[in-house]
This record gives C-alpha cells, sequence and structure tokens, in this order.
C-alpha cells in the first residue's frame, strides 16, 4: 500500500488536487472531515471547546459556529494552541485507524489529505509527501474569494497561522504548482499518477 501525505497552505488548493486523485482511484482520508467529525455536538472534543470557549460559540442547536471559533483563535496564538491540543491528538488517532482499515481492505494507494500533515507528525506514516504550492497573492485573493466575507487582515491570521510554504517544500517529495489554472494542475496529477502507478507496478512487494 502506497501512502501519501498531500498538503499545503489554505487556499492552496489541497482539496481540488484530492478530488483528482480521488478520480484516479486512490482512496483519501481527509483530515477536514474528520475535524468536523470529532467536534460534532455532545462528542469529547466537542465538550473541551466549550469548557474552554464557552457556549457563545455554539449554535442553537449545539453546533459550533465555525466562523466565530475561527475568528477569536486565529487572532490568538495562545488560543489556538489550546484548540490544536484539543483536537489533533484526536484527527491523529482517527487517522490511523482509517490506515489500518485501508491495509485490511489492500487499498492500493491512499492519500492523506491534510493541510496540517508536517505540523501534526503525520508524516512519519507516509511514503511521500506532496505539497501544493500557491504564490501568497493568489493564496489571498482565493481564500477572500471562497469565504466571502472575510478581511484581507483575517485572510494574512489564518495564512501567517499555518507553516510558510518556504517550510513545507523543505519536506516534499513532489510538489504540484497550482498558481495557474485547473487543466495546468490536471496535467500534473496525472503525471505524478502515472509515476506512483510505475513505482507500485515495480513493487516487490504485494500492493
Amino acid at each position: 500500500m502506497k501512502v501519501i501525505g498531500l498538503t499545503g497552505g489554505i487556499a492552496s488548493g489541497k482539496s481540488t488536487v484530492s478530488r483528482m486523485l480521488r478520480r484516479k482511484g486512490a482512496y483519501i482520508i481527509d483530515a477536514d472531515e474528520i475535524a468536523k467529525e470529532i467536534v460534532k455536538a455532545g462528542k469529547p472534543a466537542w465538550k473541551d471547546i466549550i469548557e474552554h470557549f464557552g457556549r457563545d460559540i455554539l449554535n442553537d442547536d449545539g453546533t459550533i459556529k465555525r466562523r466565530k471559533l475561527a475568528n477569536i483563535v486565529f487572532s490568538d496564538e495562545k488560543k489556538l494552541k489550546m484548540l490544536n491540543e484539543i483536537t489533533h491528538p484526536r484527527i491523529v488517532e482517527e487517522i490511523k485507524k482509517e490506515l489500518e482499515a485501508c491495509k485490511k481492505r489492500k487499498e492500493k494507494v491512499v492519500v492523506i489529505d491534510a493541510a496540517l500533515l508536517l505540523e501534526t507528525g503525520l508524516d512519519v506514516l507516509v511514503d511521500e509527501v506532496w505539497v501544493v504550492a500557491v504564490d501568497e497573492k493568489t493564496q489571498i485573493e482565493r481564500l477572500i474569494e471562497r469565504e466571502k466575507s472575510i478581511s484581507y487582515t483575517e485572510a494574512m491570521e489564518r495564512i501567517r497561522a499555518q507553516m510558510p510554504l518556504e517550510q513545507k517544500l523543505k519536506f516534499a517529495t513532489r510538489i504540484i504548482d497550482n498558481s495557474g489554472d485547473v487543466e495546468n494542475t490536471q496535467n500534473q496529477v496525472d503525471k505524478l499518477w502515472r509515476e506512483i502507478e510505475k513505482t507500485c507496478e515495480d513493487s516487490p512487494y504485494e500492493m
């Protein structure tokens, strides 16, 4: 089983690449989806978040106001660290469980799609690290467009809260430049996928 760690900064287009890989046949473990699952109302992480951040961040149905919580933590480094300490270990635990299930099902290629792959140490679980790269100007424009009501300052806070791209690239086995159009990105993914298929075929081990 080939395990790829897919990462990149916020609004870098990582999810677009992840969808392309899914269409190619890769099994995707989506850290963001797991993060949403573990903070559902009543779950242990949800309880810990409410204990530290108060009930003002809740909607009427008990779900967390993601935008409000984001605004709180991205403007305060200590609060972001606190939130990460609540959520990250649980996310990592769930990803490990999914990886074990993938091994039992004998999946050929598994992609761990995680913005904080390197920050959380998940890279030790993968065979390769793929970094989706985009220049900061494009990143800011895409983030503001995606979030609609977010300000330039808020966009910068979220970008700067993550590991700088230059640092991520030091860990990269392969780099996908997503500063162009979708077709350009697709061509890069197609090429990388052919290379991965070749390594799988050449491997002396059972996939």
